[in-house]
């Protein structure tokens, strides 16, 4: 893939960044936020980055598809795209709007490019931390413009990581609660996969355990965690895909964390 694809939709995510998400955080009035579902909100801020990225990755792919949360919100037939030929964009206007929403880090911009079916480029933006990861499955992660040569991992015991529980199963719970004792450091959760994804990128922990998994929330992440040398794959061992609809994700630093993690937290 061309470094200037790379460096383009990252210009294209800060130009989202500065233009429209950053002006309006914490400056919300009551009637730019409002609820697309139960319990999930959805900002005046997320409904026009998502315009301004979509305009500009069409723009840099012409032919190509958009499939963004909120467009996906409006017409759930989006998703059928994600494994059609050609270049299919996923959108995350803004990941953690829950927190966006209530004046609260961390939130990130991401996007990702499926070619043919297959995942082939990702970018996260955290704007606040002033981090931006891009890469491409085939030449590696780069974050901050340095690339992401292999992410290390302290022993089983003294490893950092988060399980967002919310959602699972009661049974499962309770066995990833239990099982955290075992790891090192069980964490909460941020309520932003993009910042899940970047500390693992950039060591600050070496797990993370999903169960909701929609496609623009992990697609960009597990691509560049996978190009940095590390795994994501299902519990039962398959490898993520934006296009499958399941439950149930976890993303480590290496095979022998994945491998530890899953022993730890999900068996029985």
């Amino acid at each position: 893939m061309a470094d200037t694809l790379l460096d383009d939709v990252g210009d294209l995510l800060w130009e989202a960044a500065d233009q429209v998400v950053l002006p309006l955080f914490r400056k919300l009035d009551d009637d730019d936020v409002s609820e697309k579902a139960p319990g999930e909100v959805v900002t005046v801020a997320d409904r026009r980055a998502e315009e301004l990225l979509s305009a500009g990755l069409r723009r840099l792919r012409p032919g190509s598809m958009v499939v963004g949360e909120e467009g996906v919100a409006d017409d759930p037939g989006l998703l059928r795209h994600l494994r059609d030929g050609g270049d299919v964009w996923l959108v995350d206007p803004v990941d953690g709007t829950a927190n966006f929403a209530a004046g609260r880090r961390p939130f990130a911009l991401m996007v990702s490019l499926l070619s043919e079916g297959r995942p082939t480029a990702g970018w996260i933006l955290d704007p606040l931390a002033d981090t931006l990861a891009v890469g491409s499955a085939d030449e590696g992660t780069l974050l901050n413009g340095r690339l992401v040569d292999g992410v290390s991992a302290p022993s089983l015991g003294e490893l950092r990581g988060v399980a967002m529980t919310k959602f699972l199963p009661p049974e499962t719970r309770d066995r990833v609660r239990a099982g955290g004792r075992r790891l090192g450091e069980l964490l909460p959760g941020q309520h932003c996969a993009g910042r899940e994804y970047l500390d693992i990128l950039t060591g600050e922990q070496q797990f993370a355990l999903f169960w909701r998994t929609l496609p623009w929330d992990h697609a960009p992440g597990t691509l560049l965690v996978r190009a940095a040398g590390g795994v994501a794959r299902r519990f039962d061992g398959v490898d993520y895909h934006p296009a499958d609809d399941g439950r149930g994700l976890l993303v480590a630093a290496n095979e022998q964390v994945w491998a530890e993690v899953r022993d730890a937290l999900l068996s029985t």
